[in-house]
């Protein structure tokens, strides 16, 4: 499989998808709104001692960027993520996506905030203002781990499947040293988990009438290096037990099982199709920018003939 392109080809920033583009005007314009009328920070981000009877700020604080870094960067991976994954998953797909993630993340954060007021009796952390749509960005690399996983990225030379861990040690690291940042760590954090959840065990599959991606592959403990495994599925058991017990039962029924042993029938076979959808798109998407870049320049040179 092609690598993709990243720098240099004027094709790479073409091909975004039309409700990409929306909801980076939605960004864009979510950030000129709070730096026009800064008190609207209050009403929109997610302030945990506001946050009843102010309950919306559950769904709109994933979408202010307080910033101009924050809605660059967040523009920015929404528009060159977003045009690979939702030609796999659908534009439906996509957007359920983004925000059941958002949501789930907001009602973490928000519980989390509330938690560390009691155990610190600080109100730092009831009236810090929180925003933006890192959470689910963080959760776009789950799926990209997902449906590439191993996809090496240029440069750098590393799989895709280790995006999401690399991307919440980095913010750790950094929390260490910066007070800002550290307040956005649970965002990364529960975005990055709430969207492995969903597509773990929720994300719907009409072609098989199931849902989620039981393959080992996914696993919570993936996220880890190998010689932390051994540690982390034992744990991780126990909370699958805990959660998602229903839905093992139900799968159960149909002859499936959503536990760490290897899946008889089409899961595997599911997960192999979900890997090669994701390849096709991402290579129908290189031909098309390979193609548009050929065309630009061919374009230029015969206008520069038809000026000499």
């Amino acid at each position: 499989m092609s690598t993709p392109s990243l720098s240099g080809s004027a094709g790479a920033f073409s091909g975004f998808t039309r409700l990409c583009k929306g909801l980076a005007v939605v960004l864009i314009g979510g950030h000129i709104v709070v730096q026009l009328l800064p008190h609207a920070v209050d009403y929109l981000a997610l302030i945990p001692a506001r946050t009843i009877p102010f309950v919306w700020n559950l769904i709109t604080s994933g979408y202010i960027e307080q910033s101009i870094y924050g809605v660059v960067i967040s523009t920015l991976g929404l528009l060159f993520i977003g045009k690979l994954l939702e030609p796999v998953w659908g534009s439906r797909e996509f957007l359920k996506f983004i925000f059941v993630v958002n949501f789930l993340t907001s009602i973490c954060t928000f519980v989390t905030a509330i938690a560390m007021y009691y155990i610190t009796m600080t109100e730092f952390y009831l009236y810090m203002p929180v925003s933006g749509f890192h959470g689910v960005l963080s959760g776009f690399l789950v799926g990209i781990k997902q449906i590439i996983p191993d996809q090496e990225l240029p440069l750098l030379k590393i799989k895709a499947k280790w995006l999401p861990s690399i991307s919440l040690l980095l913010s750790v690291a950094i929390s260490f040293w910066t007070e800002k940042s550290a307040t956005h760590l649970p965002i990364l954090i529960f975005g990055t988990y709430t969207s492995w959840i969903y597509l773990r065990y929720w994300q719907s599959k009409p072609e098989t009438k199931l849902k989620g991606d039981p393959s080992e592959d996914f696993a919570f403990s993936t996220f880890f290096p190998e010689f932390l495994r051994p540690v982390i599925d034992p744990v991780a058991s126990i909370f699958h037990r805990m959660l998602c017990g229903r839905s093992e039962a139900s799968n159960e029924s149909q002859g499936y099982t959503l536990g760490s042993t290897s899946l008889p029938g089409s899961d595997p076979i599911e997960a192999s199709r979900r890997r090669e959808r994701g390849a096709r798109a991402l290579e129908e998407r290189l031909a098309a920018e390979r193609l548009a870049a050929a065309h630009g320049t061919e374009e230029s040179g015969r206008d520069a003939a038809e000026n000499v």
